[in-house]
């Protein structure tokens, strides 16, 4: 194995036991406790991460890299905006009946009480978020609504948006709060938020 290869497989076991101890220890998660469950020493942290925030900061990049990838798959590649709007949360909700949406939800909380804890960790992590929804921003910017084409600074409006509704409409679902929030109700709410907010940016 080249040492690049080694770096990298270091790289993800850190990753994968941050995500496991992260989501169940929050900003108690301890940095011996992760190394050792990814078979490695402190040291290779700080080699590979600097530090613990550094640690956390990479998982959260991995972690909406991966969610935003999934949201880039689900997008058609013609259609209006709400089109796209509605293939977004038709999607949001499936995969809060997937598997790993529970694992998900905890390491969601998790990370909001060590932002809160931490505003230098915070404001690495909006960074994370503001650098995956820009991706989106792009799909978005140019699609038809209203006979126009959207504009970056309304798709950047509306994604901003569409991530605080999915996200409370899918965490009220994971905690039994919206039982009769399926599919068609994120649809619905993710499209009647749109024309507000572009026709705003537009005025």
């Amino acid at each position: 194995m080249t040492r690049a290869e080694t770096k990298e497989r270091n790289r993800r076991a850190l990753l994968d036991a941050a995500l496991a101890v992260v989501s169940r220890d929050g900003p108690r998660a301890r940095l011996e406790e992760i190394a050792d469950l990814a078979g490695l020493s402190t040291g290779a942290v700080y080699s590979l991460f600097d530090s613990k925030g550094g640690l956390v900061a990479a998982l959260v990049s991995d972690t909406l890299q991966s969610q935003y990838a999934g949201f880039e798959a689900a997008l058609p590649a013609e259609g209006d905006l709400l089109d796209a709007v509605d293939a977004l949360a038709r999607h949001s909700r499936r995969e809060w009946d997937a598997p790993q949406a529970r694992a998900g939800f905890s390491l969601q909380i998790a990370l909001f009480e060590m932002a809160l804890h931490d505003r230098e960790l915070g404001a690495r992590l909006a960074e994370s978020v503001r650098a995956q929804e820009s991706r989106l921003v792009e799909l978005l910017t140019g699609r038809s609504h209203d006979g126009s084409p959207v504009t970056a600074d309304q798709a950047r409006r509306l994604t901003t948006a569409l991530r605080a509704l999915l996200t409370g409409l899918g965490q009220g679902t994971a905690l039994g709060l919206a039982p009769g929030a399926d599919e068609q109700y994120f649809a619905d709410a993710a499209r009647a938020l749109t024309p507000a907010l572009v026709a705003d940016e537009a005025d």
